[in-house]
């Protein structure tokens, strides 16, 4: 009984993630179909590719994460510049006037949340990462639209 409740809260937390598994069977999906802005947040994915010259997977494994998380932080950025400020500019054209505005989206982007971390076969990785868009606004002090 005890090992049924142990499996079930588990399937509970991980149903509750809120974000869809991208590697099926060791490989990823073909189709990666992602909805990433959302109501409340703005949710990126990274792939990164394990160094093949590494003979221990745990190293694979670690610089391919770590390569995906700096993708998915570059995809991050790529949205948070295309969010439009009240007013009607978008946060692009506020961060070439404004370098302390841009130091801020940088530290937000990499204080998001790391969501998700699937390996692949091969030792490769995709990283989910997400950003309350409340929490960004608030430490731009800006206003979305």
């Amino acid at each position: 009984m005890k090992y049924v409740l142990v499996g079930l809260t588990t399937l509970f937390l991980v149903g509750c993630s809120g974000s869809k598994a991208f590697v099926k069977n060791g490989e990823i999906d073909k189709s990666l179909d992602q909805e990433a802005v959302k109501k409340s947040t703005l949710e990126a994915i990274g792939i990164g590719a394990a160094d093949q010259t590494l003979t221990n997977s745990t190293q694979k494994r670690a610089t391919s994460r770590n390569a995906a998380i700096v993708a998915a932080q570059y995809e991050m950025l790529s949205m948070v510049k295309g969010v439009e400020l009240e007013g009607g500019i978008r946060v692009e054209k506020a961060m070439e006037t404004d370098s302390v505005l841009q130091t801020k989206i940088d530290a937000a982007i990499k204080g998001a949340e790391i969501v998700k971390s699937e390996w692949t076969n091969d030792d490769g990785c995709l990283v989910t990462i997400r950003l309350d868009k409340k929490r960004l606004a608030d430490q731009m002090g800006v206003k979305f639209k």
